[in-house]
């Protein structure tokens, strides 16, 4: 249905001390500006031969896991284009894409530190996963004139270009995987009684805005049930308790802390609550999440994605998935199969940035950006059919459309039909 709506800590913190290299202590405000440059003039982070590219995401602590694969998958891509002579750029010039990435633990505050530290030495910063990380230095990046560009968060902030002039969402916005769900559950036809919880912030608001606003009007759709948890808890046992007591047969569970779904996932079970859920696109990862939550318990569990699933073994000889496996494993620093989307959709963002990059008419983060915004209907590798990248639809980031899947029991098939 269209719309448009492990943990990894050792690799993880390996692979920041082998890509995080000491940069030069110029991280004044003014280090990242390129206003003041003469026209035409490069930009910091870029020569005749290279660019640099910088990423602040978790590479420990609880979201270490899908952190870590958001440099696996871009250090990947880029890792296998130097090997065969770098990315040709719309300038002329054929450069290689060198990158540098920090942990920031999934702490605001860390990742405001890493961006000033690295915006003095890189082109652009990117591909980073966070709502609260990525929007503690958003406004740095305006006022420094710095792509923040291909990051992953739904926060429809990162892709209003009024607001956000040097930002650009990668991943769909909260509010289209939510409406995914509901245009689902309406077309149904039968009676459904839904539960909800959902994080008590942005991202948990974003999923329950377009869960809802897909649903209004939908005479067969009843919400039952609606509580929400803060993102800094421990436990849901006592949501979930009170929720199972809703009678539900659908749980909408808008959630983004991946020990909280598991945790979720055996507490239901424990009651004897078996409802379908459906799970964001962020933590519904199969080995991840859902394998050692039980999913296997409840009749159906479902999601969305707009990347195909290495794991899945209808992609098992895909072109595509092979090509990203051995990558990853040769130039990502990342032997094991994929746990989280995140190094898929990381994979995808090296391809539109080399898009933009062939398409610089200059070497300057003026001229990136026009070429960013240029980019419509780019079918990037790993994309599933029906999905694609186009930067420039007003309010909307790079992928806005997403496919809905149900879990299989090892990956996920995409679904015409509830149930």
């Amino acid at each position: 249905m269209n719309t448009h709506s492990r943990s990894r800590r050792a690799l993880g913190i390996a692979v920041a001390l082998a890509l995080a290299v000491t940069v030069s202590a110029c991280g004044g405000r003014d280090a990242g500006r390129s206003g003041d440059a003469a026209e035409g003039a490069p930009s910091p982070g870029i020569t005749d031969t290279t660019v640099t590219l910088g990423i602040t995401t978790p590479l420990s602590g609880p979201t270490a896991g899908p952190g870590t694969c958001t440099v696996a998958g871009v250090t990947a891509y880029f890792g296998a284009k130097n090997a065969a002579g770098g990315v040709e750029f719309g300038d002329g010039k054929t450069r290689t894409v060198e990158i540098q990435a920090l942990d920031d633990t999934y702490d605001p505050q860390q990742a405001a530190a890493n961006y000033d530290q690295l915006k003095g030495e890189v082109f652009a910063m990117t591909a980073g996963l966070g709502t609260p990380t990525n929007r503690a230095w958003r406004e740095a990046a305006i006022a420094d004139e710095v792509p923040q560009v291909l990051i992953m968060t739904g926060d429809p902030l990162f892709s209003d270009t009024q607001q956000s002039p040097w930002q650009l969402g990668f991943v769909p916005i909260y509010q289209n995987e939510g409406a995914a769900f509901g245009e689902l559950l309406a077309s149904s036809g039968a009676a459904h009684r839904v539960a909800i919880l959902s994080q008590n912030d942005d991202f948990g608001a974003g999923y329950v805005q377009g869960f809802k606003s897909a649903i209004e009007g939908a005479g067969n759709i009843e919400v039952v049930g609606e509580l929400t948890y803060e993102a800094t808890d421990t436990s849901v046992d006592a949501q979930i308790t009170e929720l199972a007591n809703s009678g539900a047969d659908v749980f909408f569970n808008a959630m983004s802390v991946t020990p909280l779904v598991i945790a979720a996932l055996q507490k239901a079970q424990q009651l004897g609550w078996t409802p379908s859920w459906f799970l964001p696109s962020n933590t519904s990862s199969p080995t991840a999440i859902l394998e050692p939550g039980g999913a296997a318990a409840f009749p159906g569990i479902y999601s969305v994605s707009f990347a195909k699933a290495p794991q899945s073994p209808a992609f098992a000889q895909d072109p595509d998935v092979v090509e990203y496996l051995a990558a990853l494993k040769q130039y990502g620093n990342y032997p094991d199969l994929p746990a989280f989307p995140h190094c898929q959709w990381s994979w995808m963002i090296g391809a539109t940035l080399e898009q933009a990059f062939q398409n610089m008419k200059e070497p300057t983060r003026d001229s990136f950006m026009e070429a960013l915004r240029a980019i419509k209907d780019f079918q990037a590798p790993l994309m599933l059919p029906d999905t694609a990248v186009t930067t420039s639809e007003s309010g909307q980031p790079a992928v806005s459309t997403v496919v809905v899947q149900k879990y299989n029991g090892r990956g996920y098939d995409t679904v015409e039909a509830f149930g």
